[in-house]
């Protein structure tokens, strides 16, 4: 169907349960979309002031762990340390088990802000952004960030571990060298909450995984032996990406070195297609998992996928006070546009 002929239409998610407008009229032509933040160029030379660099390593937060790069290399090529300045404290009393129990229950409560808070270095280079490694550069931060959250799930107060990156200042990126974080909380995310509930909501009435019948042509990027990575059928942002597993699996700590190694690849070359189209706009990515904790009863139901949303827009009035987005490009049209798209590998 031509662009122009499109109206408006609103598409109920399967995995959030949340409600998206399609609505063309508000915008140019797909191809037309581009980032108008603040640029985001690739940061250039070692910055004085830039403690992530090599050779500053003194400046950071403590250390949790490395990978070592080959001996002829630098001293590291990953490194996972605390963040200076972490939304929850390490060092706070973890809550009480009936304090953590509280969280079902209706009404305001407050609990100690304990939780881990952790930043991961993806390259001692202040010229080097994720998509510019190779697939095992970045298989191997997939790997640091699977190895840090199975640590973690060893703290009985760890509920969750979130895995995030933000590009851009705009995304909430507040240091120029490329870094992803996580946070360890004590409590499963309201959102976490409400996407499993949902998920089990389609399995009870379908009897399938939202995401194992994810798949489509018309939405399909690309695809490996392991992975596809998608324009969602109701994607909340433009050129909004997920890349899910083709075999059920509810938690992305599993992960392995294969796994990781077909991952960092289609991941690169996402970040390098949406780089390439949206003129190297802001964006998030998050890893949704399943906590911990999780019983088996959910697991027919529970499939972990990375979730990339460039930020292209403002969100508004409406989206916050409804719940609900408007997206000003049809998944089908992005999805195209994305698979048509060649980079340099």
């Amino acid at each position: 169907m031509a662009e122009a002929s499109r109206t408006s239409e609103a598409r109920r998610d399967a995995v959030f349960g949340r409600w998206v407008i399609f609505s063309p009229a508000r915008s140019r032509r797909p191809t037309d979309l581009k980032s108008h933040a603040p640029a985001n160029p690739s940061p250039g030379a070692p910055k004085p002031s830039c403690p992530f660099c090599l050779g500053r390593e003194s400046e950071c937060a403590p250390e949790i762990f490395r990978m070592p790069a080959p001996p002829d290399a630098s001293p590291w090529r990953i490194r996972v340390i605390e963040n200076l300045y972490p939304a929850l404290r390490r060092d706070a009393e973890p809550p009480a088990p009936e304090e953590q129990a509280a969280e079902v229950l209706p009404g305001e409560r407050a609990v100690v802000g304990f939780g881990f808070h952790d930043v991961v270095i993806e390259t001692p280079r202040h010229d080097v952004r994720l998509w510019d490694l190779d697939a095992d550069g970045v298989a191997d931060v997939l790997l640091a960030y699977a190895r840090r959250v199975r640590q973690l799930m060893e703290h009985p107060a760890v509920k969750y571990v979130q895995v995030f990156k933000n590009h851009g200042a705009s995304a909430g990126a507040s240091m120029a060298h490329s870094h992803s974080q996580m946070l360890g909380t004590p409590f499963v995310p309201p959102s976490v909450i409400t996407r499993l509930n949902c998920m089990k909501e389609v399995f009870k009435s379908l009897g399938k995984c939202s995401l194992c019948e994810f798949q489509s042509n018309d939405i399909l990027v690309s695809e490996t032996q392991n992975f596809s990575a998608v324009v969602p059928f109701a994607a909340s942002n433009p050129f909004e990406i997920w890349i899910i597993p083709l075999r059920h699996h509810p938690f992305f700590h599993e992960i392995d070195k294969d796994m990781a190694l077909d991952l960092g690849s289609l991941l690169r070359t996402m970040l390098q297609k949406l780089s390439k189209q949206l003129n190297d706009p802001p964006f998030n990515f998050m890893i949704h998992s399943s906590p911990f904790e999780v019983s088996s009863s959910p697991l027919p139901y529970t499939h972990w996928f990375l979730q990339i949303v460039p930020q292209l827009s403002v969100t508004g009035g409406f989206e916050i006070g409804s719940g609900c987005y408007i997206n000003p490009v049809f998944p089908e049209d992005a999805a195209k546009i994305l698979r048509e798209l060649h980079c340099s590998i």
